[in-house]
């Protein structure tokens, strides 16, 4: 399975889709969302992602914070999440002069919709894909109506069980859009590297014609190496300019040397991948020579001498007959006169 984002093939046959989540980080202010937009391509993102959302259509008014964001942004008698989200949207404005600067250097502008008018919003701005939030795996009204731009559709999956990503696929499935993915996710901030749970994208592999991916909560470099190992093809990460900026999601949030640091390391490791056949590599010719063994004599021997398992020996290097030959030489007469350590070689016997 494979589609495309762009200019972008994501699918196994093509290097993996990094997506860097600017999410709210931008703090309502255009000139940071910029300054992220830039952070992203510099470190070498496929993909910038926000998030497009009505607070009303959001959150209800009494909606309780998260611990995580109590701890972030304090408890709902300082500022309540419903006044929080408020200064987190981005407005029509805000997101053309977004798309338009993602146009201008080169990366592309993605969102995250978190109701019907928002992906109206998107859908008039012309986003090439769309991606769901894991709070909206059981938003079945939302995911039909995403379902229906024809567009492709990434969902993550944290907090959720099989039988609701089953209920999401079919659901995509049922709306004819064959173009979507699927990420592992743990949905903690930030997640501790015990609760990934990378093995889930075996199982999604298994379980689903889909592509899979990874959407990443955690701290350090372990788990983009390791799940970009088990066959992620997309992988999300949240990234900010500076984790002490106020707001809910800084303080989880890579800055961009890590944001980086993180990307090279999924590309390198990419490259280590390399192809599932087996076989004598180019770089390993000469050491293949040099390192590897053959069959030698261990003794000068006269023309005409039957070999016995005493006169062979197994030395470098391995330009001779193979050992596993070994015993197809013993009892073999000289045609010639040896030396001790001469290699054995076909013509050296009758």
């Amino acid at each position: 399975m494979e589609f495309k984002i762009g200019n972008r093939m994501i699918g196994n046959k093509h290097p993996v889709y990094f997506i860097a989540e600017a999410g709210v980080n931008h703090n309502g202010s255009t000139d940071l969302a910029y300054k992220l937009i830039d952070a992203a391509k510099e470190a070498g993102a496929d993909a910038v992602k926000f998030q497009t959302f009505k607070t009303e259509s959001l959150s209800t008014v009494r909606a309780p914070k998260s611990t995580y964001h109590k701890e972030t942004t304090g408890d709902d008698n300082e500022q309540s999440w419903f006044d929080l989200l408020k200064t987190q949207e981005m407005s029509l404005q805000m997101h053309k002069d977004l798309i338009a600067y993602c146009e201008k250097v080169g990366i592309t502008f993605l969102s995250t919709p978190y109701d019907f008018e928002s992906v109206d919003l998107l859908e008039e701005m012309g986003v090439p894909a769309y991606k769901l939030a894991s709070c909206d795996i059981t938003n079945i009204p939302l995911i039909k109506y995403i379902a229906s731009k024809g567009k492709p559709l990434i969902l993550s999956s944290g907090m959720t069980t099989i039988e609701e990503i089953n209920r999401a696929i079919s659901t995509l499935e049922e709306s004819n859009l064959i173009n979507y993915a699927l990420l592992q996710c743990t949905a903690n901030y930030p997640s501790p590297l015990e609760q990934s749970h990378l093995r889930v994208i075996t199982t999604y592999k298994a379980m689903y014609d889909c592509v899979i991916g990874y959407s990443d909560h955690t701290e350090g470099h372990v788990n983009p190496i390791a799940a970009v190992a088990m066959g992620a093809k997309i992988y999300e990460k949240h990234y900010t300019l500076d984790r002490t900026l106020p707001g809910p999601d800084h303080r989880m949030s890579m800055e961009p040397n890590e944001l980086k640091e993180t990307i090279d390391f999924i590309r390198a490791t990419e490259s280590t991948m390399g192809n599932s056949i087996k076989q004598v590599l180019d770089v390993e010719s000469e050491n293949r020579i040099k390192m590897r063994k053959s069959l030698v004599f261990n003794n000068d021997l006269e023309e005409g001498q039957l070999l016995s398992e005493k006169d062979i020996g197994i030395k470098r290097p391995g330009s001779g007959m193979e050992p596993f030959l070994f015993d197809d030489v013993v009892g073999k007469k000289l045609s010639i006169s040896v030396k001790k350590d001469d290699l054995i070689c076909p013509e050296t016997l009758i």
